[in-house]
């Protein structure tokens, strides 16, 4: 049985030309689906009853079964367990804004990169999630809130690049105007290096906002952090960067944690502004949040002067107010467990 969310609106069409059933019905169910938040066959009163008996034959509409959810005391953060059709568990974010709504969605359950600050990668990895399960954190957070989501990032649990095909449908979906209608310039997806996918993207989606997680202001300290640095190493990272710039015209986000005795002095604040000086960026400056080791917050003092320095250094720099983190919902946090 085929799930709906699986299909773009042009392969259901396809579908159901081939059955013999008229074209535009493919329509009148993805508006149901996307712009009504309907996921019952039965209730789709412009369709006929036996055109709604036939469809359940065939087709289903599933979305993610919601184990817990938890609302910050803090700042409304919304923090999401979903359980998936074999029982694995995924997490997903809704960060409450006043003009945007934006949904921080998973890509893969767990992942396989295992940065040393960053819970996810504690728990290893088990598979990447289909179309149907990216979009439907997306859909069952809506369905929750009651309001359309207006933003969503690829920034929940695992490396959207090593899942690269599932994502760039669903980028499709998002932003399709028969289904999600979400602009592309309000689509942000974050690598923590992956080059091939970073390259796709800017083939791809140059208009999509691309988001990678530096943490790191030189080589010797990423690969310390972060094992894909032994696979895509901070210089080549570099001259992706510069790749992108050049084919795409556009700037790229440079996700930064801050780790106190660990990459937040000011000779490193010093060597990062050197190493991104040729390049067409934004820094997002975040100090970590609460994760099991030893990692800590680095002081308000160090945090001003880091930035400090990569302002006068003429790059344009953001001090991140991290959401949810009091339900372990903020950057690096996210576990997929109850």
């Amino acid at each position: 049985m085929i799930n709906l969310l699986e299909l773009t609106l042009s392969e259901l069409q396809n579908l159901f030309v081939e059955k013999g059933i008229q074209k535009f019905r493919a329509k009148q169910i993805m508006n149901w689906i996307y712009q009504k938040n309907c996921y019952d066959f039965s209730k789709m009163s412009n369709l006929s009853k036996d055109f709604r008996v036939s469809l359940r034959k065939d087709y289903s509409i599933r979305l993610p079964e919601l184990r817990d959810k938890q609302v910050s005391a803090l700042d409304g953060t919304r923090k999401y367990l979903w359980v998936l059709d074999d029982s694995e568990l995924i997490e997903s974010v809704l960060l409450i804004h006043p003009k945007r709504v934006t949904a921080c969605i998973s890509t893969q359950v767990g992942c396989k990169l295992d940065c040393a600050f960053c819970a996810t990668g504690k728990g290893g990895f088990t598979r990447n999630l289909k179309v149907s399960e990216i979009i439907g954190q997306i859909l069952s957070m809506e369905k929750d809130f009651g309001e359309k989501i207006t933003n969503v990032v690829f920034m929940g649990m695992g490396e959207p690049m090593l899942n690269y095909n599932s994502v760039k449908k669903s980028i499709e979906m998002i932003n399709s105007k028969d289904m999600l209608n979400i602009s592309k310039r309000r689509i942000a997806v974050s690598t923590a290096g992956i080059i091939p996918g970073i390259e796709n993207m800017a083939e791809d989606f140059p208009e999509v906002v691309l988001s990678i997680s530096l943490h790191a202001p030189d080589n010797s300290v990423r690969e310390k952090l972060m094992p894909v640095n032994n696979l895509f190493s901070f210089p080549e990272l570099i001259q992706a960067i510069k790749a992108y710039n050049e084919k795409t015209s556009k700037r790229v986000t440079i996700e930064y944690i801050l780790i106190k005795d660990v990459n937040d002095s000011r000779n490193d604040a010093r060597t990062l502004a050197k190493n991104l000086k040729q390049l067409k960026v934004n820094i997002n400056l975040i100090p970590i949040n609460p994760v099991e080791g030893d990692f800590e917050r680095p002081s308000e003092k160090h945090i001003s002067d880091f930035k400090e320095i990569l302002e006068k250094n003429g790059f344009e720099t953001v001090l991140r107010h991290e959401k949810g983190t009091d339900i372990s919902g903020a950057c690096g946090q996210l576990r997929g467990k109850k």
